[in-house]
């Protein structure tokens, strides 16, 4: 048993001690791998998201040194016909990036010394057959003379692109080796029954193509059909739960909003699990990393990428082209670029049948206000500020506040700019309320009555905040927003609602270009006839 090769069991044996979520099932897909054509995975997924878990899982299985028979033996892969054709039956070389760039003196020697460690390990494996130089040829001879292959796991595969990510000489280096490990059709089939590699970033591009156009790739974009083994599933999360002093629907309001493949929900592990540990909903995915990593992407002056923070802040969803980004971090061309590598990074979610991006969740959006306020979009911070203000003159029911508000946001141009319809103004809605996202939720035509209210807020659970129905009009009245909310009873969906409900109604006028605004809170008995 040594460091790098057949290391044994121990992580896996570890993680099982803890509170364990079964995700062996992907050793069958893996199994189903083996020595075919497909054998040559690569899973990316953000940090935190249980990269290492599988890692080790997989080496614990694989890994002929051991016997992990009493790990598996009460987990979901023990019922699959594959289970004991392969456990504990491989030769496996398991490489930890992340661990290689710790221990060299200079992060430019990673590569070599990985290769120098590794080979040394085989030679006292296999002191009969003459070693190489380079691993890809160590593994070539052993295979020659013993007919031996290797199952190979790299972990954090991409840690090279991410801490020396303008070092575009070591890259390569680090490229060429997997190309000798992984892409020579002939050696590789001789040498290598499987691979598995892990990391935040999907494999680096040049142009449109692949720098290892064999490995089959899952990522946060195209995740089928893997999406399950990419954080908890709310199945999973729903089982966690049971017994905890904190309910599945808070987990679910803080943390919910990654949705991959068919409508498979996808928690991160580390915040469902320091909230269930600590008893106490809170920031733990955001804060195992500063938001310095975010803020310097949403401070890059790309086109558009300012309007596109403040609609996503205020709960819309933006089209995006990902098929430019080279997958690195510094090939940064577009606002799509930066979009796309904030979805593999967790920072946003993607809707792929939509083919647009959105921040997932309570947990991340508060991440982004954190970043923009403390980062070059002043006028972002700005926007905030005045929302915050916005919310609290709405609540005090000061409707020549709220129409000045409105006039602000309009003429920051942080709203379109031209107005010609009631979905223009809807838009700036949207805009000037944004800090209602952090205690309401928003629903757009909301069907109540006997039509469709343009505008709601309504509070999450646990808040005493009223509920806010907005109508808005466009070259009319106020008050006659106010009685179209009456005369359709738009509040009768309310009516079992224990706080207030304050009817708002706004008006453009076109030709003054002036807003106006209209506040009543509702007689409760109103909603009793």
């Amino acid at each position: 048993m040594g460091n790098y090769v057949n290391a044994g069991n121990a992580g896996f044996a570890a993680a099982l001690k803890g509170t364990y979520v079964d995700k062996t099932e992907l050793i069958s897909f893996i199994n189903s791998t083996l020595g075919t054509k497909r054998k040559l995975t690569c899973v990316s997924r953000p940090r935190r998201f249980g990269k290492s878990y599988a890692a080790q899982m997989l080496c614990a299985y694989y890994d002929k040194s051991c016997d992990s028979g009493r790990l598996f033996a009460d987990l979901k892969i023990a019922q699959k016909s594959s289970y004991k054709e392969h456990l504990n039956q491989h030769n496996v070389i398991y490489l930890d990036i992340t661990w290689f760039i710790s221990i060299a003196d200079n992060i430019k020697d990673t590569v070599s010394n990985l290769q120098v460690k590794v080979v040394e390990e085989l030679r006292e494996l296999y002191p009969d057959v003459k070693q190489e130089q380079t691993l890809p040829e160590t593994l070539a001879k052993i295979n020659e003379v013993t007919g031996k292959r290797f199952i190979i796991i790299i972990d954090e595969w991409d840690a090279l692109f991410r801490e020396a990510r303008n070092d575009h000489v070591l890259q390569e280096q680090y490229i060429q080796l997997l190309r000798s490990l992984f892409k020579s059709s002939g050696q590789t089939d001789k040498m290598i029954e499987a691979a598995y590699m892990t990391g935040i970033l999907p494999i680096k591009k040049y142009g449109t193509q692949s720098a290892m156009t064999d490995f089959e790739e899952y990522t946060m974009l195209a995740p089928e059909p893997l999406e399950k083994y990419m954080g908890f599933t709310e199945n999973e999360v729903r089982k966690l739960c049971e017994g905890s002093k904190i309910g599945f629907s808070a987990i679910r309001e803080w943390y919910d909003g990654y949705i991959l493949g068919e409508n498979t929900h996808i928690y991160s592990p580390k915040s469902v699990m320091d909230a269930l540990v600590r008893n106490r909903i809170g920031n733990y995915w955001t804060q195992s990393e500063t938001y310095e990593s975010l803020k310097i992407y949403i401070d890059l002056d790309e086109d558009g990428l300012k309007e596109a923070i403040v609609q996503m802040l205020g709960g819309e969803r933006i089209k995006i082209d990902t098929g430019t980004f080279q997958n690195d971090m510094t090939t940064i061309k577009r606002k799509d670029d930066v979009l796309t590598l904030l979805v593999h990074l967790g920072y946003l979610a993607y809707d792929a049948d939509e083919k647009s991006v959105f921040i997932p969740n309570e947990e991340v959006r508060q991440e982004f206000i954190r970043a923009v306020t403390a980062g070059r979009h002043q006028e972002i911070a700005k926007l905030i500020r005045n929302s915050d203000f916005l919310l609290e003159q709405t609540l005090g029911m000061d409707e020549e506040a709220v129409a000045a508000a409105l006039e602000e946001v309009h003429s920051a141009g942080t709203a379109p700019l031209f107005y010609n319809n009631e979905q223009a103004l809807r838009s700036t809605i949207r805009f000037a309320y944004i800090s209602c996202m952090d205690e309401f939720m928003k629903v757009e035509e909301l069907a109540s009555g006997i039509g469709y209210a343009d505008v709601v807020y309504i509070p999450k659970k646990g808040s005493s905040m009223p509920v806010l129905l907005i109508e808005l009009k466009w070259n009319k009245t106020e008050d006659g927003a106010i009685n179209q909310i009456k005369k359709n009873r738009y509040p009768q969906i309310f009516q079992d609602y224990g706080g207030d409900v304050l009817l708002v109604g706004v008006c453009y006028d076109v030709k003054n270009k002036k807003h106006s605004c209209r506040i009543e809170k509702l007689d409760r008995k109103v909603l009793e006839l």
